[in-house]
């Protein structure tokens, strides 16, 4: 029987309420009150409306189209809400005929003057765009690409930075019915012919290079190897940004010619409401990346109750996330427009000049709601940043956390920061779904280290092994009905083999998320790590997370990552322990004592690593998730071209040593 350790099965540490002003003025309250005056649904407060979301899910999706006032081009508007509660193959909201971008841009009939668009940048000025700005751009983008013969269904991909061209290009290509997909040009180009040489884009849009920091960037050689890897790109158009101008062994479109005064009027192309919208891919770092279709109607609906009931987004708010243009962040931040919200771009080096940059930007942006990484707040806790301090951030009411855990010290840390005035929304979603499923909201307490619980209509679980609902104790984390963002099909998988085996194969007609997590007894969940790198030592189970924080604070460590080579015959396995050491520190008998005793006393003896071996660096993907995966499949004899793409990876030579490692060991440990 599997056991588990004290550390997953710890009481919640309560960590504030939110304040009175926070709670009393959430927009989720306006909400209630139409429930009760519109459905006659009197729902007393943030856990009755949650199970009801659950326990009625078509009437609750039901109520947000019309409380969001969805449009559809269908004479009755939809036929039904969902067709059958089965995973995979659940159809929402069929006989719907909507529009992405329509409801983006609304606001520019209502709102024209009204700030929709900030962008911040290390290559160029800063530029601000009104909704009637961004609506005109995207009106001569729309008439661009039409020109260049984009229609409904074709690909349009992007290899560009987080920009307001590449916004402008997005709506102005889910206007048409076509599909968007981006990689960010930090991608090497065989990482991008990866993603887009699947889908068979009919366009390309790059730059030519920009700044990253101090450091000026070319991709020009990379753009070539990309146009050269897509034979069904027919159109290449070139983005200007920075000095360099793209030499192709063909004619380039420019951007100014794409969009070029025209008297062509808006107009949105009417579509099922899961009709694919933009193609998001997986990490790539355990073979070709999975090439995930999310849906108009799907996409347009999750966030727009996502970010209006949990982030607490609307008209007069601006929501500041960086993140470059392959991860799902991405996507979510441009559907702050849809809440009629404001939005922040943000493109080069996050941390650039230093660790305040983002803090800075959050002020002087106004932002009503940040996003941040975990290890980004617990750099800027050891350096002894002071935000609410240093800067005028009176108008910050959330700051979301993503990416990773958020070791209960960093969520301390921002409540020493600010009290409860701001929120600190931790939570856990994915590409997979592209939104959260598990976070808090203005109406629920704050607890340290984990997320609030289940955002309002997912019905999410902890299983153990034999498909059964836990509570207290760690489990795969599941969703057991379906949510309108679940993914429409993986690109190339005509039959579904690929999306099912996926997501429903562990527990069929339920989806698999992939965390482990423990849910608590007041509904708080802590996610420990990916599940398919548990530590799993004697039975004894422990999430990648819980070791990670036990190491944090070590003024020795800068970085670790550990990994769990089990053994066949059933025994202990090897548990390996690498480590990025201080400035002047060395791995040495001394330190790896320390670090064996550190281990020993917080988690426990059978999780003290066999071996701890000095490392450069610890891989990371583009989107900050720490790849122990691809390094267990190298330790174990993997070639590890077939485990992680060098385009994938933050640092390109980040797996060098796992690979020297390996062969030390003969590569079969």
């Amino acid at each position: 029987m599997t056991t588990h350790t004290t550390a997953a099965m710890r009481e919640p540490e309560l960590l504030y309420e939110p304040s009175p002003q926070m709670y009393d003025g959430a927009r989720v309250w306006r909400y209630l009150d139409w429930l009760r005056e519109h459905r006659g649904v009197d729902l007393a407060g943030w856990d009755e409306l949650y199970a009801w979301s659950v326990e009625h899910l078509e009437d609750f999706w039901g109520s947000l189209w019309d409380y969001f006032g969805i449009i559809s081009h269908a004479e009755d508007g939809y036929t039904r809400v969902l067709s059958e509660r089965t995973m995979p193959g659940a159809r929402w909201f069929e006989g719907a005929l909507v529009n992405y971008a329509e409801h983006a841009l609304r606001h520019a009939d209502t709102r024209p003057d009204d700030s929709a668009v900030v962008a911040y940048s290390q290559t160029r000025d800063t530029i601000e765009l009104t909704f009637a700005q961004l609506a005109d751009d995207v009106r001569r983008a729309r008439a661009g690409l039409q020109r260049l013969g984009v229609a409904r269904g074709d690909r349009v991909a992007a290899y560009l930075p987080n920009i307001p061209e590449t916004l402008v290009a997005y709506l102005a290509t889910a206007s048409l019915g076509a599909v968007w997909s981006s990689c960010a040009p930090e991608f090497g180009a065989r990482s991008v012919v990866d993603r887009f040489g699947q889908i068979e884009p009919k366009v390309l849009l790059a730059v030519a290079g920009y700044t990253f920091g101090a450091k000026e960037v070319d991709k020009r050689a990379d753009v070539a190897a990309v146009r050269a890897g897509l034979p069904t790109v027919e159109h290449v158009v070139h983005v200007p940004y920075g000095p360099l101008d793209l030499d192709l062994d063909e004619e380039v479109v420019t951007w100014r010619d794409l969009t070029a005064e025209t008297d062509a009027p808006m107009a949105y192309e009417p579509v099922p409401f899961d009709h694919p919208l933009t193609i998001l891919y997986s990490s790539g770092t355990t073979g070709l990346p999975k090439a995930i279709v999310h849906g108009h109607g799907g996409l347009m609906l999750e966030h727009l109750k996502c970010q209006t009931f949990h982030w607490d987004l609307g008209p007069g708010d601006r929501l500041l996330w960086f993140s470059t243009t392959a991860w799902m962040l991405w996507t979510a931040l441009v559907s702050g427009l849809v809440t009629g919200a404001s939005i922040v771009l943000t493109d080069g080096n996050p941390l650039y000049p230093d660790l305040r940059a983002q803090w800075r930007m959050a002020a002087e942006s106004g932002a009503a709601k940040m996003g941040a990484n975990p290890a980004f707040l617990m750099a800027c806790r050891k350096e002894g940043v002071r935000p609410d301090e240093e800067f005028d951030l009176s108008r910050l009411r959330q700051i979301g956390v993503a990416g990773s855990p958020l070791p209960p010290e960093g969520a301390r840390w921002l409540a020493e920061q600010f009290g409860n005035r701001v929120l600190v929304n931790n939570g856990v979603g994915g590409t997979d779904v592209c939104t959260g499923i598990v976070h808090g909201s203005p109406l629920q307490p704050v607890w340290a280290g984990e997320m609030s619980g289940p955002t309002l209509g997912v019905d999410v679980k902890a299983y153990d092994e034999d498909g059964h609902p836990v509570t207290g104790v760690l489990g795969e984390l599941v969703i057991r009905t379906p949510m309108p963002s679940m993914p429409v099909a993986f690109w190339g998988d005509p039959d579904g083999r690929r999306l099912r085996a996926a997501y429903f194969d562990t527990y069929p007609g339920v989806f698999r998320f992939g965390d482990w997590c423990r849910f608590s007894e007041v509904g708080s969940c802590l996610v420990t790590g990916r599940s398919d790198a548990t530590l799993n030592r004697g039975g004894v189970r422990l999430g990648t997370a819980e070791y990670y924080r036990v190491l944090q604070d070590l003024p020795e460590v800068t970085d670790s990552v550990v990994v769990h080579l089990e053994d066949p015959a059933g025994g202990l396995g090897e548990l390996l322990l690498f480590v990025v050491p201080a400035d002047g520190v060395h791995v040495d008998d001394a330190l790896r004592a320390k670090l064996a005793a550190t281990v020993r006393g917080a988690l426990s003896p059978r999780h003290v690593p066999d071996r701890i071996i000095e490392v450069p660096a610890v891989p990371y993907s583009r989107t900050g998730k720490k790849l122990e995966v691809p390094v267990k499949k190298i330790l174990r004899g993997a070639d590890p071209t077939s485990v992680a793409s060098p385009g994938a990876l933050v640092d390109a030579g980040a797996l060098d040593a796992y690979v020297d490692f390996a062969r030390s060991l003969g590569g079969d440990s």
